[in-house]
């Protein structure tokens, strides 16, 4: 079976990595998860949903019955350290994928005219502050070949190649160790100043 779409290697877990590699909304998702809990524990969240929910349509999902979408999220093992207030932020972003793209979340990204369009979209969503939308566009240019004119002066340093800064440049266990490291050395240095 061969195939031209990119595998994502980021939950470190067969299932998980393959939900991340075939839906985009799922790869949104993880990203959205991943604050305040391992990288690889975020991005294997997408494959929780699907097997419990059934779907990762984001129309089914932003439809809902809120409590038992958190019931669902917070059953363990669940989807986040807070599945309970994370499957209120998944329904949001699906909610904005669902009423503003169409229901497909690729199109954040492959209709943005460049970098900082693309930034921009990403920052509006749901969950996504500047930084996560910067390593989210630096995880689509350098794991999934979208880089719109100017992605890296809009990106910034997550955009460097040969950095271990954040989950973009997670494509292995070694990669994965190596971005801890950097994360470690990032967090003590800010502790030293303060």
């Amino acid at each position: 079976m061969a195939s031209a779409q990119p595998t994502i290697r980021i939950a470190q877990d067969e299932h998980a990595d393959e939900v991340l590699s075939g839906d985009p909304f799922a790869l949104l998702v993880g990203m959205l998860l991943d604050q305040q809990y391992p990288m690889e524990h975020a991005f294997r969240g997408p494959a929780k949903i699907l097997d419990r929910f059934g779907t990762l349509d984001p129309a089914r999902i932003a439809e809902a019955e809120p409590e038992a979408f958190a019931d669902l999220c917070a059953t363990p093992p669940a989807i986040h350290r807070y599945g309970r207030s994370m499957a209120g932020r998944v329904q949001a972003l699906a909610t904005v994928v669902r009423d503003e793209y169409g229901g497909r979340a690729e199109t954040i990204w492959t209709e943005a005219a460049d970098g900082a369009e693309l930034l921009a979209r990403l920052k509006a969503l749901p969950g996504f502050g500047d930084q996560k939308a910067r390593i989210f566009a630096a995880l689509l240019g350098k794991q999934l070949g979208v880089r719109p004119t100017g992605w890296q002066e809009a990106i910034g340093p997550y955009a460097e190649d040969g950095s271990y800064r954040s989950v973009a440049d997670v494509v292995d266990d070694v990669s994965l160790q190596k971005v801890r490291e950097f994360k470690q050395a990032a967090k003590a240095a800010a502790k030293e100043k303060a």
